[in-house]
């Protein structure tokens, strides 16, 4: 009995040894975070939560400017349309017809266009149709026996000496059948240079009540009194008449050469129609006060849309 009761005692000591071991000595925590979710808390062993893992920087991203500001940019050629705009405006402010601006951006209603809404006011690139290319014929083949090759007769010098070279760029490619870099040969005419400058005569016979600055007062203003005429200040055609655009009143729009536009507004009456061809020194409408306190001419001169002191193309008095 007292060896069993020995054996006993020595097996419950070591059994409590072991345990206080492992008290002593915690196995090791393997924490493993997933992918995008925040780092648990681990508490150690003296009571406190552990700091947590520092998650890697993300890469950072590239800028790209947002959709709000991207919509806003109109390409080259194109006009993006702001509130209160109207296509009379438009087209006063890019130096063409409201009906080509109708009719290159195909319009059924010319009066219902929408705020944001891209519209085209330069002319489409105009591509020249393919030539057809017609298959061949096909005719029976002819055979002929072998005879003497005659020698191909020599053509006398010109008179005066051997021809000239042929200088390049003088009018030799159409005879080549080759352009300069090896194409088709037909070069496409250069569009004519815009004019840089116009004389004009002045619209009406009244003082200059008010002198262009841009921005602000856009043209100039004479004085008069109602039913004096309003002249054209140069040969043109009319591409506007009517009472569309407002703070105008009963406005006439004459194109002239180049990029210039000529602008009389606040008539009485119009006398001209839209696409009729006008003369220097015709009378073209009546003075008024229409849009405007006091009767008076409002006169503009625009080259390619932008507004441009009409003192410097108006003729000396």
């Amino acid at each position: 009995m007292g060896e069993w009761r020995g054996l006993v005692m020595a097996t419950m000591g070591a059994v409590m040894l072991s345990g206080c071991a492992s008290r002593m000595a915690p196995a090791p925590i393997e924490s493993r975070t997933i992918p995008g979710a925040s780092a648990p808390s681990i508490k150690r062993a003296g009571g406190g939560p552990a700091a947590p893992s520092t998650p890697a920087a993300p890469a950072a991203s590239a800028t790209r400017p947002s959709a709000e500001t991207s919509s806003n940019l109109a390409p080259d050629g194109f006009y993006r349309i702001k509130r209160g705009d109207t296509l009379i405006g438009i087209s006063l402010d890019h130096g063409v017809s409201w009906r080509d601006l109708a009719s290159w951006n195909q319009m059924d209603n010319p009066n219902l266009i929408e705020v944001d809404q891209l519209i085209r006011v330069r002319p489409p690139a105009v591509t020249a149709p393919a030539t057809a290319i017609r298959p061949q014929e096909t005719r029976p083949m002819e055979v002929r026996p072998i005879g003497p090759i005659a020698s191909a007769p020599v053509s006398p010098p010109a008179v005066g000496g051997p021809a000239a070279p042929p200088v390049p760029g003088a009018g030799n490619t159409a005879a080549s059948g080759a352009g300069p870099q090896g194409g088709s040969g037909t070069v496409a005419p250069r569009p004519p240079m815009a004019a840089e400058t116009i004389t004009l005569s002045w619209p009406g016979r009244g003082q200059v009540i008010t002198q262009f600055a841009d921005p602000g007062y856009k043209g100039i203003a004479l004085s008069g009194a109602e039913g004096d005429p309003v002249l054209a200040a140069g040969d043109g055609r009319v591409v506007y008449s009517g009472s569309g655009l407002r703070g105008y009143g009963n406005l006439v729009i004459v194109k002239h050469e180049g990029d210039f536009l000529t602008a009389y507004a606040h008539n009485r009456s119009i006398l001209v129609s839209e696409g009729q061809t006008v003369k220097r020194g015709q009378k073209i409408a009546e003075l008024g006060k229409t849009d405007s306190e006091i009767p008076k001419l409002h006169f503009e001169v625009r080259r390619a849309g932008k507004p441009v002191d009409p003192m410097k193309y108006l003729a000396q008095r």
